[in-house]
């Protein structure tokens, strides 16, 4: 495994993270708690130290999950990513979305990031891991209802407390970061990126570079569908959110597809799965530091991590680019 600061941070994590959104269940059909904890092990076994979770993912499930795979570990081996800022339990902030729980229970969940509100959801996170201090911080998305500086102090009131270690953001802009380092340096900003899904490149990401702060990607994978295993015809699990996502109506599927199709050979060329490209082509890219892949079971958790094997020449970096530029 490759392993890469967090900004200006002494922070070391794995290139290739381990996401554990699926793992809560929550928007994903279902989720099968053994296998998860089995999954985030095995990760481990093969270098994986750093996992991304979040109190809204399974409403506590993840982050249960995640607590109870590294009990065993020393706490210093491994590196804990959690959130805050998605409140299913106070309706306070802006509606981001109605939903439903694992049990199928209707659930309004609100983008709030107000000082006591992370407070108390920073206790919470600490029960649920099993731990007394968080490595990375993150808000989980913009909440315009309380100003950034107030947020802000909340965290840096963690930091002090030695309970998180360092800030960041998640789905952040640069005008974003910006006025959130008026109160507290960050260190990174997580954002959605992946082949069929750069915008981000335009602004954020050179903000990022130009101003050291480490780009984590989520769904660099497009939340399974650069596997390749995704056809037109797919069927979805009750409850699954992709079912509806625009990314996975037949004619987006068959298009990225006909992608993959044209990078496969250098997949092969590897003995390499397409997943496995993708995921080494993603932590290639100018400013991404690493990159988030779920795993419902241990054997896709170990071959999402085995990506960071794969000897890809500029020449061969370059053809993927080309294609990718032309989607």
């Amino acid at each position: 495994m490759e392993y890469r600061k967090l900004g200006h941070s002494n922070l070391e994590v794995s290139a290739i993270t381990f996401g554990a959104w699926a793992a809560g269940g929550w928007m994903w059909g279902s989720t099968d708690r053994n296998e998860a904890i089995d999954a985030i092990k095995a990760s481990y076994d093969v270098g994986v130290t750093s996992i991304d979770t979040a109190p809204i993912y399974g409403q506590g499930v993840s982050e249960e999950i995640v607590g109870e795979a590294v009990k065993g570990y020393s706490r210093d081996k491994v590196q804990i990513l959690t959130k805050f800022g998605m409140r299913w339990d106070l309706a306070k902030g802006n509606l981001a979305m109605h939903s439903k729980n694992n049990e199928g229970q209707d659930i309004d969940v609100y983008k709030y990031a107000g000082k006591e509100s992370i407070i108390y959801e920073c206790e919470q996170s600490l029960k649920r891991l099993g731990t007394d201090y968080i490595d990375l911080y993150q808000i989980h998305w913009p909440d315009s209802t309380t100003p950034i500086d107030e947020t802000f102090e909340a965290v840096s009131k963690l930091i002090e407390q030695g309970k998180v270690r360092f800030a960041g953001v998640c789905n952040y802009d640069a005008a974003q970061m910006a006025e959130a380092e008026k109160t507290l340096k960050l260190v990174s900003n997580q954002i959605p990126f992946s082949m069929v899904n750069r915008g981000v490149e335009e602004e954020t990401v050179p903000y990022c570079i130009e101003n050291s702060k480490s780009i984590l990607a989520y769904s660099p994978l497009e939340r399974g569908l650069l596997t390749g295993k995704i056809t037109s015809d797919y069927k979805f699990q009750d409850g699954d959110h992709r079912a509806g996502h625009p990314h996975f109506q037949p004619d987006f599927i068959e298009k990225t597809n006909k992608l993959l199709d044209q990078i496969k050979p250098i997949a092969e060329q590897h003995s390499a799965s397409l997943g496995q490209l993708v995921l080494k082509w993603t932590i290639e890219r100018p400013g991404i530091t690493i990159a988030l892949a779920g795993a419902r079971n241990a054997e896709q958790a170990v071959q999402n991590a085995k990506a960071i094997e794969i000897k890809i020449s500029k020449e061969e970096l370059k053809t993927i680019d080309d294609l990718v530029n032309a989607f």
